[in-house]
């Protein structure tokens, strides 16, 4: 049956910012898909919710209460998911983020960590993760990118430059490393998550960026989480080295900051 593509049964996957939001979701995805997870995040209170839906699936979770933009502690996670669950199979790089500035107030130094967290982490755990796989014959990496990495709005220079790195890598990773491990990303478009929770409480401005979505809506964790099920199952299996757009549609940012010319 085709639903049968779709399953992760006996797979191990890592998923970093796993606490909340698409993290969280795609945890609990790949767990009702058949796969057991080691969700990473900040927040341990988080983390532990995060558990008991992934175990409530009948699966396993291992908790790892870390700093993801310690190159360190992000590269241990696939240590983790192969002492735990003696493989890693699937990694969801979703950690990463950027906060929104006027260009001249985004310092070079602002460049570099949003550079550090949206790529240098992901890149951090799949080198540890890629030996680990290989072990199993290989496996598949799905990288979280935006949007704005090919849209233009003010006030994302660091940001978007650092995902459109990410995306970028994201091909170039994926020939290194075929034709056993695949690796694809998601240029996610508004989502509804922490992130825009300030943003969602204002009517008039939610209104505004359904309205600049041609789809009319905001997405849903689970609309990416659904994405990411796809690319890491046997569903995916003839897609390696792209970047989806998984957006409503969109063509040009939904929120507009309101920064005035120089």
């Amino acid at each position: 049956m085709i639903l049968d593509r779709f399953r992760v049964d006996g797979l191990a996957a890592v998923v970093t910012g796993a606490g909340r939001g698409i993290g969280a979701a795609t945890a609990v995805a790949l767990a009702e898909a058949g796969a057991d997870v080691v969700i990473s995040s900040r927040t341990a209170e988080q983390l532990k919710d995060v558990a008991q839906r992934v175990e409530a699936a009948g699966r396993r979770a291992k908790v790892v209460e870390a700093d993801l933009s310690d190159l360190d502690a992000v590269s241990r996670l696939a240590t983790a998911a192969r002492d735990e669950f003696g493989r890693l199979d699937i990694v969801v790089n979703n950690v990463g983020g950027s906060m929104p500035a006027p260009f001249m107030n985004t310092t070079p130094d602002a460049l570099k960590d949003a550079f550090h967290f949206n790529v240098a982490t992901a890149h951090a755990l799949n080198l540890a993760a890629v030996p680990i796989m290989l072990e199993n014959g290989g496996g598949s990496i799905v990288n979280i990118s935006s949007a704005m990495a090919r849209l233009t709005g003010r006030g994302f220079v660091a940001y978007g430059t650092a995902k459109a790195a990410l995306s970028h890598y994201t091909r170039l990773a994926a020939t290194d490393l075929s034709p056993k491990i695949r690796v694809n990303a998601i240029c996610v478009g508004s989502v509804a998550t922490s992130a825009l929770d300030i943003v969602l409480q204002n009517e008039e401005i939610k209104t505004k960026m359904e309205q600049a979505t041609p789809l009319k809506v905001i997405g849903e964790p689970a609309d990416i989480a659904a994405s990411i099920l796809y690319l890491v199952s046997t569903a995916g299996k003839f897609v390696t080295g792209k970047v989806l757009e998984v957006d409503g549609g969109t063509e040009r940012p939904t929120l507009d900051l309101g920064l005035e010319d120089l």
